[in-house]
């Protein structure tokens, strides 16, 4: 399981890199690009980002399902249900606050949309930081 836990170690800092630059950079950008080319702004984004970040959030949905059922030997039970819980607040959040953003800016310009989206972004970026935090103090003890 040590294995198991380091993958998921890098797949989530892999989304941690991917969500900062999506927080700071590409969302900032898209609610400006999205008034020039409301509908393109929009599939392009959801076109392109899906198959960058569906790898890490499959691999990171595997592991921490996997991690949970049985930790390596040495670590915490509860680390690995910590960070299983913060990766589903980062899910959650997607859900019930990024996509219904992420469709309203598909239907076009919509400067609330945007601005809500990197708001609520935020959720995401800290809780997937959070996690990666767990994940390497949690493989730490494995050295």
């Amino acid at each position: 399981m040590a294995v198991v836990l380091l993958v998921s170690t890098i797949a989530t800092w892999g989304m941690i890199g991917l969500i900062w630059l999506i927080q700071v950079v590409h969302y900032p950008m898209l609610a400006l690009y999205s008034e020039a080319l409301p509908q393109s702004a929009a599939a392009d984004h959801a076109q392109r980002i899906t198959p960058v970040v569906g790898p890490f959030m499959a691999i990171e949905g595997l592991t921490a399902l996997a991690l949970m059922a049985s930790p390596p030997d040495g670590v915490s039970w509860i680390l690995m249900w910590l960070a299983a819980a913060l990766l589903g607040i980062a899910l959650l959040s997607t859900i019930v606050f990024s996509v219904p953003q992420h469709t309203r800016l598909a239907a076009g310009h919509d400067a609330d949309a945007a601005a809500k989206l990197i708001k609520t972004n935020w959720y995401r970026t800290l809780a997937w930081t959070a996690r990666g935090l767990v994940l390497a103090y949690a493989t730490s003890l494995l050295l």
